[in-house]
């Protein structure tokens, strides 16, 4: 019972991650594109929207995409994982109308979450490697009766 509240614990921590950052690239592109057009004024309802999208991205993500983004490599599997939430969030923005319903925008943004994607696939695997590497410091350090800082 306890080791499965702490999976589920560790899933839902893993969701929360995946939308505040997704939640922050879309509003980056967001943003950029209204200071292009003059516009110093967001509207909430797309904010709300905005971030909802990446909560049931992230969901889709980790229970049934298998936490592509945080993958040891890429494959075909994460390539079309992450065109799938790719599509997704393009969709949401057409339908909702973020960018004004224009097809060329639409693209454009959908191009960007797919590279924020392959940043964020970066991002963890360099987190990865650090975690492992102080993990291994810190084995050695027990091993030879050592404190730890």
């Amino acid at each position: 019972m306890k080791r499965k509240f702490r999976d589920i614990l560790s899933r839902e921590i893993a969701i929360e991650y995946k939308a505040c950052l997704y939640f922050c690239c879309i509003l980056a592109f967001y943003f950029l594109w209204l200071v292009c057009r003059g516009i110093y004024e967001a509207h909430i309802l797309y904010m709300f929207e905005m971030v909802m999208t990446a909560y049931a991205a992230g969901y889709l993500q980790v229970y049934a995409l298998r936490n592509f983004d945080e993958a040891e490599q890429i494959g075909r599997r994460e390539v079309f994982s992450a065109l799938l939430c790719t599509c997704l969030y393009a969709a949401a923005s057409y339908g909702m109308g973020w960018f004004g319903k224009t097809p060329w925008l639409t693209a454009a943004f959908g191009g960007y979450i797919f590279f924020c994607y392959f940043c964020v696939y970066l991002c963890n695997k360099v987190k990865r490697r650090i975690d492992t590497e102080k993990l291994n410091d810190l084995l050695a350090m027990y091993k030879k009766g050592e404190p730890h800082e």
